[in-house]
């Protein structure tokens, strides 16, 4: 199927239905697919051939999400733009990934007007929501789109077209361009419409509360193929996304780990909110507590879902569903808890070392991946492609083993590791023993320069609001459960860890200062 099917299939099933709410309006999928349509008629009355490549530079919003389904019913690729980035970061998106046609909305348009200079090769400027004379020869959705037919087009789809160009969030380093097609999005939402079971009758609500140029637009379309609704949340605040659950009847939702944790620091949670309809809480985009775990199972109930994935394999190398959190009825143990799940069945996972070869079921080494999954590549540059996707197999740069009984654990980032004094040292490891006093809210564990042993193992601590607790203390917990050479020999106390848009710690941030200070001494 064609990425835009997958809406096609809901319209056909639920045509007057709600396929979206945000601020309480709904927007029908007649409504939206018709505009949909009309967008992807407008591209190809401008001229502009398939696989063009559109940019949507936009907070979540229904209209901006039907400018993406626009795009896709073109057969054009889609650029996801942070609305959250630094102006820079966004400039380096829309000009390497050579962006043509740029839908925005208004609040943006002061930004744009100032990067307009420096992205030559845009041909569209189009303000999703009104007008916007600060953007030199820009047009509104409105005025652009009317009078083109709300019928779909006739375009001809090869699988391994690109549909997403999607930057890879320059955790370690300068974004790249990852190329995801109709195969591997297709993939992905099929491992997630097996892994989260509905009965025909039942009422399907997504709650799309992450930033839907991310994880969470991806994750509603099975929601929008099976004739469901999806609940858009325009700011993460906890109070909103609390109310729109027991609001809405939601269904599903995905929400990072940082996020979650600020959910259950919400007084009297469990009591004030009705979380009762909930079948798929998702988490994912970074490590988990298992503690925090523990508590949002105690106060959501048995919903939890966990999810591994990369930009490169999107959404679906494996998941943990609810009923895997428990064994016998009871609350599984720390190590089931702790893992990703198991790999899901339309593709191949391995562990490989550095010879690239495979190694025995419970050793540690690199997660590989092979199949419909896998990314067509990074645009424009065949030598990182190369150097990322080896015989086939997808190098995801995580480091990990999988169990005895087939579940799959993450250890690290292979460029997370600290070697310290020739020991390898896994901080997630390390994480998850601080994670577990109740005065941490946050944590990340990284590696410092040492002259006696390399680098040195150290914590940087988030603490809970009103707790406390001495660095000596966690020091001790750590030796108490790790051992001398993995506890860190120094902990940080700090207001905020840095943050990508989707919540991972940018733990190259943390370490940069350390080592570019003895970089300077050298």
């Amino acid at each position: 199927m064609a990425v835009i099917d997958f809406f096609d299939r809901g319209w056909q099933i639920n045509p007057h239905g709600a396929a979206y709410i945000q601020d309480e309006r709904a927007y029908s999928f007649t409504e939206v697919g018709e505009l949909s349509c009309r967008v992807a008629h407008a591209l190809m009355a401008a001229g502009l051939p398939a696989q063009t490549n559109g940019a949507v530079w936009a907070l979540n919003d229904v209209t901006a999400w039907s400018c993406t389904l626009g795009l896709w019913r073109a057969n054009m690729r889609w650029i996801p733009v942070g609305a959250r980035n630094t102006a820079q970061e966004n400039h380096h998106v829309l000009d390497a990934f050579d962006c043509e046609v740029l839908f925005f909305q208004q609040a943006f348009a002061p930004v744009i007007a100032e990067l307009q200079p420096r992205l030559p090769k845009v041909r569209l400027w189009i303000c999703v929501d009104g007008e916007a004379p600060e953007v030199q020869g820009s047009v509104s959705l409105t005025d652009w789109s009317s009078g083109q037919p709300a019928s779909r087009p006739n375009v001809a789809v090869d699988m391994d077209d690109v549909v997403v160009l999607m930057s890879t969030g320059g955790t370690t380093g300068a974004p790249k361009g990852v190329m995801n097609t109709h195969r591997s999005l297709q993939t992905f939402w099929a491992h997630f419409i097996m892994s989260c079971h509905y009965r025909a009758e039942d009422k399907i609500v997504n709650l799309a509360a992450a930033p839907m140029t991310h994880t969470a637009g991806l994750l509603s379309m099975p929601t929008t193929a099976r004739g469901g609704t999806v609940v858009v949340v325009t700011k993460p605040e906890p109070s909103l996304l609390l109310a729109a659950i027991s609001r809405h009847r939601v269904t599903e939702m995905f929400l990072p780990p940082t996020v979650i944790y600020r959910l259950l620091d919400v007084p009297d949670l469990k009591q004030n909110v009705d979380s009762s309809s909930l079948r798929y809480f998702i988490y994912g985009a970074a490590p988990m507590s298992v503690e925090k775990l523990k508590q949002a199972i105690e106060v959501f109930g048995p919903c939890m879902m966990g999810g591994y994935g990369q930009t490169e394999a999107p959404a679906s190398i494996a998941y943990l569903p609810p009923d895997e959190h428990f064994r016998n009825g009871r609350l599984a143990d720390d190590d089931r808890l702790s893992s990703v799940g198991r790999p899901n069945p339309l593709i191949r996972v391995e562990i490989m070392n550095d010879a690239n070869e495979i190694l025995a079921q419970g050793q540690t080494g690199e997660i590989c991946v092979q199949g419909d999954l896998v990314m067509k590549g990074y645009y424009k540059a065949p030598e990182k492609t190369a150097e990322t996707i080896i015989d086939g197999w997808l190098h995801t740069g995580d480091i990990g083993h999988i169990d005895v009984e087939g579940y799959l654990h993450i250890t690290d980032r292979k460029k997370d590791m600290i070697i310290s004094g020739g020991f390898n040292v896994y901080p997630s490891e390390v994480e998850q023993v601080i994670w577990s006093h109740p005065a941490v809210q946050d944590c990340a564990v990284i590696g410092v320069p040492d002259e006696q042993w390399g680098e040195a193992v150290k914590a940087m601590i988030e603490l809970n609001q009103g707790q406390s607790v001495s660095a000596e203390e966690l020091i001790a917990l750590c030796k108490e459960k790790l051992g001398s050479v993995k506890s860190p020999k120094t902990v940080d106390f700090v207001a905020t860890l840095p943050r990508s848009p989707v919540g991972k710690v940018l733990k190259k941030d943390l370490r940069a200062s350390y080592w570019q200070a003895r970089d300077k001494k050298i």
